[in-house]
């Protein structure tokens, strides 16, 4: 198997979709930090409101202090007990006075008098966000520093920058896809006129070398069908050469061939009984098979003219050819027969169709030895086509001839004075009918040449 080769199409919505879906995942993790950073800076603000509210409730009294923090105050909160808020009062900071003990002091740096100080922290294994506030208060000097805290955890913050992400996201993802049906539809369109061009090559007649007509195509595709034009221009050019030369050589031949043939024959009654005439039925023997070559030859030029079909009576047909050869068998002492319905209409090219039975027909009788049985076959096929065969009991292909027997001037056997080509006429005849011609070994000999016709 070859390596495996995208399509254009395919290779054009990787390349643009592919992208497309990477920037879209960058621009998602983007909006959550983003996101996250202004839900942190929303959380930052309420618990710097929520401590400096705090510390308004802590009033000094003389030397002494008088927190003034209702219990529903404090019930409200924590209740929430996965992000609940929680408070610490401290004098001197870091001895506990009320609310939460356990909530950690800031690390590092000093809060600076009645600044807050935010920082990051963690409780029982859940991250803390916490502002520490201190704040002088009494009459004596130097003044003594009460520190009050508050701590909110961080799933808010997560949950916030979350439905903000998917508030985001969600029309994004419908403008990814409404994009990238936009993207698919323009390729889909910008790939139609190569559509288009494989449609016409494909449909086209093997035989059919006139020009492809794009003239809407774009620039690019214009520069391809040119091209193909040229190369098609060059194959009618050729073919043509081959068919005039094999067409003007058999007919050259022809006229030459059939005068010596007749000069060895009036030769072969003027030497009776003379050393000369085994010698003059060689002659005639190659001159038979000459002009035979040239026949087949100039028939192989005109199997490759297109074919004219027109409705005519396919099973009248095979009988009425095998009538006109039944003579030849019957010297060649074989018995040649017909097996088929009595009247089979179709669509094709009758003369071409008798030039195919006429040499398979003379390819059984040419190289079976005497007493061989020939039978034509028509047969009508489940899906809708016709088989149209020839069987014989003869000595059949050797046993590397199946893979070969369809070739020009391959024969099996240089018995029978044959060129090799009447089967190859048979192939391309039944090939520009749009079937094909398939070879069977019969058992327990014999040789099956099956036409498939649609």
């Amino acid at each position: 198997m070859g390596r495996f080769r995208p399509s254009l199409r395919r290779q054009l919505l990787i390349w643009l979709l592919l992208p497309q879906l990477v920037l879209w995942a960058m621009g998602g993790l983007l909006a959550y930090r983003i996101a996250l950073s202004y839900a942190e800076k929303a959380i930052d603000q309420s618990l710097t409101q929520s401590v400096r509210a705090l510390a308004r409730q802590v009033k000094p009294i003389g030397s002494g202090l008088l927190i003034d923090f209702p219990r529903a105050a404090q019930d409200v909160l924590e209740q929430d007990p996965d992000d609940r808020i929680s408070y610490m009062v401290s004098s001197p900071p870091g001895q506990f006075l009320l609310g939460n003990g356990q909530l950690p002091q800031p690390g590092g740096a000093t809060p600076a008098i009645n600044v807050p100080l935010l920082y990051s922290a963690e409780v029982d294994g859940k991250p803390l966000r916490v502002v520490a506030l201190d704040l002088h208060y009494g009459d004596t000097e130097p003044p003594q520093t009460l520190r009050v805290q508050v701590g909110k955890g961080t799933a808010e913050r997560q949950r916030i920058a979350r439905e903000l992400v998917a508030d985001m996201l969600a029309p994004l993802l419908a403008l990814a896809v409404l994009l990238s049906l936009l993207v698919y539809g323009g390729i889909r369109r910008g790939l139609r006129p190569l559509t288009r061009l494989t449609d016409q090559l494909e449909n086209r007649q093997v035989d059919a070398l006139e020009p492809i007509a794009a003239t809407e195509a774009p620039r690019e595709v214009q520069g391809l069908v040119q091209a193909i034009n040229a190369l098609l221009q060059a194959v009618d050019r050729s073919l043509r050469q081959e068919k005039r030369f094999l067409n003007d050589a058999a007919h050259q031949l022809r006229t030459p061939l059939a005068g010596l043939i007749s000069q060895v024959e009036l030769a072969q009654r003027e030497a009776a009984g003379t050393p000369l005439v085994p010698r003059l039925a060689k002659v005639r023997t190659g001159a038979e098979r000459s002009a035979h070559l040239a026949h087949q030859l100039l028939t192989l030029a005109r199997t490759e003219v297109p074919v004219r079909k027109q409705a005519f009576d396919l099973a009248s047909m095979v009988r009425e050819v095998a009538r006109e050869w039944t003579p030849r068998a019957l010297d060649a002492r074989m018995d040649l027969g017909y097996e088929g319905p009595d009247q089979r209409p179709w669509m094709g090219d009758e003369l071409q169709m008798r030039e195919a039975l006429s040499n398979l027909i003379d390819n059984a009788i040419r190289y079976s030895p005497a007493g061989t049985r020939i039978t034509l076959r028509l047969l009508d096929v489940a899906s809708g086509g016709v088989s149209l065969e020839i069987e014989d009991d003869g000595p059949g292909l050797p046993p590397d001839g199946q893979e070969h027997v369809f070739q020009r001037f391959w024969r099996g056997t240089q018995t029978g004075g044959g060129c090799g080509l009447g089967l190859a006429i048979v192939r391309e005849i039944a090939r520009r009918h749009g079937g094909e011609a398939v070879a069977e070994p019969v058992r327990p000999h014999g040789l099956r040449v099956r036409l498939r016709l649609p």
